[in-house]
């Protein structure tokens, strides 16, 4: 399995992955084996050998039973590559006893401006970086992570972003009192032909929405409306008697993303600076839509307007969704403007109660 970093879903690597993880477990008395050689992969693009760096990484922490991996990589310390014996000193811990690679004609590779610099780190100094334009770091989305749940009867504020059918439908969940983020439901376009066609499947979602109104005590919900302005409405008729405070002036759930570019803007960078400051939490992947609440946050790209820093896809057609994080956005904006009006509902639960 050669490349792997550049076997994602879009191009069939996740398939054919599985395909050869199948045959492999079908071999007679277990005597087959599969090699995968990668260069560092880029976070949050999902490839194959970034799900394989996350199953290594488990098994190093003890948190998943020995699989039988054997993970072989030697990495540069962090070196600046714009000093060049810095860099000659990196690409020399790198290559290990590869010493058939040409040390000066990598540097010249490096400095000739043909790649970004994220991708020379990850190709020539095996570092695990993001890209830069990335929103938000994997390593500060990760720190975040926390063992624990939302139950029954907590106070939260709601958001939701929506798709028909090649952009994701998502429903995201942020407790008040402490900013924890859970992903209530995440609705995405099938992979290969089960996604010809396809349309997100709406009395689902309309479940969705409906049985997180009844399940906890939502304080505020904002909703973007656009492809879901008649399900939006009904939302709003329905429930907003039970909400602190309204979405917009024309509507309690209903809040449109193509407008109110300098609130988004400035939300966005609230929660951007949240995120690294370690003022959010998340359970990771110990909940079952944890893994694609990452993968949507990491694939966000950094988007400047007049107003500061906004967030968008890789580029228009990309298939690396970002929907989960735009209703995080949302979930937390409204949490936002929950406490600034000092209108919360106390919550039902006992214990202390604390905000970021």
């Amino acid at each position: 399995m050669n490349e792997t970093h550049r076997w994602i879903a879009s191009n069939g690597g996740h398939e054919m992955a599985m395909t050869i993880a199948g045959n492999v477990g079908k071999s007679r008395g277990g005597g087959a084996r599969s090699m995968e050689i990668t260069n560092a992969p880029l976070p949050g693009e999902d490839s194959v050998a970034e799900q394989t760096w996350h199953a290594w990484s488990k098994f190093a922490e003890s948190k998943s039973r020995d699989s039988g991996m054997y993970y072989d990589s030697v990495e540069s310390p962090p070196v600046d590559p714009s000093d060049p014996d810095q860099l000659r000193a990196g690409i020399l811990a790198a290559r290990g006893d590869a010493d058939w690679l040409d040390v000066e004609w990598i540097v010249s590779t490096i400095y000739s401006g043909h790649m970004p610099r994220s991708r020379s780190q990850r190709m020539f100094l095996n570092q695990l970086v993001a890209a830069e334009d990335q929103l938000i770091c994997p390593e500060d989305w990760d720190n975040c992570a926390v063992d624990d749940r939302l139950e029954d009867s907590d106070a939260i504020t709601l958001g939701f972003d929506g798709g028909r059918t090649d952009d994701a439908t998502a429903l995201v969940a942020i407790r008040v009192p402490d900013r924890l983020i859970v992903p209530l439901g995440v609705w995405e376009k099938p992979d290969g032909p089960a996604g010809d066609g396809w349309q997100v499947d709406r009395a689902t979602v309309d479940g969705a929405v409906r049985n997180a109104m009844e399940r906890y005590d939502v304080q505020a919900f904002h909703a973007d409306v656009a492809l879901w302005e008649s399900y939006v409405d009904a939302w709003s008729e329905d429930y907003r008697d039970r909400l602190v405070i309204k979405a917009s002036p024309q509507s309690a759930v209903g809040r449109d993303m193509r407008g109110g570019l300098q609130e988004l803007t400035l939300a966005n960078e609230r929660l951007m600076a949240a995120v690294e400051d370690g003022h959010v939490r998340h359970p990771g992947e110990a909940v079952p839509l944890g893994r694609t609440l990452r993968r949507h946050v990491l694939n966000a790209r950094r988007r400047p307007n007049r107003y500061g820093l906004s967030f968008g896809k890789p580029n228009r057609e990309s298939a690396h969704k970002v929907d989960a994080y735009a209703a995080t956005l949302l979930a937390d904006l409204a949490r936002h403007r929950l406490i600034e009006s000092g209108k919360t509902r106390p919550s039902e639960r006992s214990g202390a109660v604390y905000f970021f």
